[in-house]
């Protein structure tokens, strides 16, 4: 059965997580991972600085051979990345294991990945590979993909207790009966983590529902 883990890391154990020396109050989002060839090339968000400010902070990292700007939207920044391969660290545990990046949010105080297996052996040997290679990881969520209402869609428990709630709270309303910040109050979860959450569920949903199969 296909098996969520939700795990944290700290801030430089990422290769992008250098920004945060710099630029300490962004937000740093992964928008996917592409396996090509014998790179991983990923498309990330930046929020909370400008364009010249994050092209400059990303002048030397350390796993990165190449970043260039992609594209904006308003005061948000796509970014094009190509890691090395020898690089070890969580890239490289992605890269090796066989499940997929769902989600990857970095600030200064760390990142909080959520990644997906096929089955929990899956997850088993990505979990392996870091203990091997010490690679410092924090498993916060481990929980079993379910369909929902047979109609052949799939959420996380915690992307459908996000849903819930917010929904429940009026933060779909208009206008809105509560915050952001509110909801993820409740939850317990950076208002980062809250935001990743519902973006994913929405996408689950609207693949499930209104995508023809």
């Amino acid at each position: 059965m296909a098996t969520v883990m939700e795990f944290t890391s700290p801030a430089d154990e990422f290769p992008l997580g250098s920004i945060f020396e710099t630029l300490r109050g962004v937000t740093v989002e992964l928008e996917r991972l592409i396996p090509h060839d014998t790179l991983i090339i990923p498309y990330f968000w930046v929020r909370g600085a400008e364009a010249e400010d994050i092209e400059a902070s990303f002048e030397s990292h350390a796993g990165v051979t190449g970043i260039r700007l992609i594209d904006n939207v308003d005061d948000e920044y796509l970014m094009r990345v190509k890691w090395e391969r020898e690089y070890v660290g969580v890239l490289s545990a992605l890269g090796e294991s066989d499940i997929a990046l769902l989600s990857g949010i970095g600030t200064k105080d760390g990142w909080h990945f959520e990644v997906r297996g096929e089955s929990q052996e899956a997850i088993g040997e990505f979990r392996t590979y870091c203990q091997e290679h010490d690679i410092p990881i924090k498993i916060t969520a481990l929980h079993a993909l379910t369909p929902m209402q047979g109609d052949g869609y799939e959420l996380t428990a915690t992307q459908r207790e996000a849903l819930v709630l917010a929904y429940q709270r009026g933060y779909f309303d208009s206008p809105r009966e509560s915050s952001l910040e509110e909801v993820a109050e409740e939850l317990g979860i950076t208002q980062q983590s809250l935001s990743s959450r519902l973006r994913r569920g929405h996408r689950r949903l609207i693949g499930g529902t209104l995508i023809p199969p």
